[in-house]
């Protein structure tokens, strides 16, 4: 069964409805339904009034249960764009880093062609560097990998905690409805008996 909002402001609306329907309905002198429109307003009203506290606090919990689900998406999505803009900037730096480390490797490669075994050293160096430029560039992006992972797990643990929550409180609003709706039937069924009489 689907909880809905807010029971306590859908009941006053029905109420109130209740109230315009029968304020707006064709009389008999000042007869409806074989009762006085007064005293139906009058019981539309005594039933507001005796709506228990329960149903109010059952609207304040919705309120909070939906602000917590707004507060936590709000931080899931600053923790999801921070996560995404710490590895974009750990992978610029890695590229940065062996793009420079190449141009260096090569500066040094060119600086020592002058003789032929130096120029086999610096180019056997300057590969060497290469690859350990790229191997470093991979252990970054890996790195900034799992921080990502990190982050969204710990995202995960807080969404998750703030489910229970609505869960909880979903749980509760059920029974308080619940209670309530019986309280309504039996105030509508005395009133009905007394009607009777």
């Amino acid at each position: 069964m689907a909880i809905r909002s807010d029971y306590s402001i859908d009941v006053l609306r029905l109420l109130e409805n209740l109230k315009s329907k029968i304020e707006g309905t064709r009389t008999f002198g000042n007869i409806a339904f074989g009762f006085k429109k007064e005293d139906l307003s009058f019981q539309v009203e005594q039933i507001r009034a005796s709506m228990p506290r329960e149903m109010k606090d059952a609207a304040s919990l919705t309120r909070e249960t939906e602000r917590l689900m707004a507060s936590a998406e709000e931080e899931s999505t600053a923790l999801l764009e921070a996560a995404h803009a710490k590895a974009t900037q750990m992978v610029a730096d890695a590229e940065r880093q062996a793009s420079l480390i190449v141009q260096q490797a090569q500066l040094k490669s060119e600086q020592l062609v002058a003789e032929d075994e130096i120029t086999r050293i610096a180019k056997a160096q300057a590969e060497e560097m290469r690859k350990s430029a790229e191997k470093d560039a991979r252990e970054m992006r890996r790195g900034a990998d799992h921080y990502a992972s990190d982050t969204l797990q710990n995202l995960e643990n807080v969404v998750g905690k703030v489910l229970s929550t609505v869960e909880r409180g979903k749980r509760e609003l059920q029974s308080q409805i619940t209670q309530t709706e019986t309280m309504t039937h039996a105030i509508v069924e005395t009133e009905r008996e007394r009607a009777k009489v």
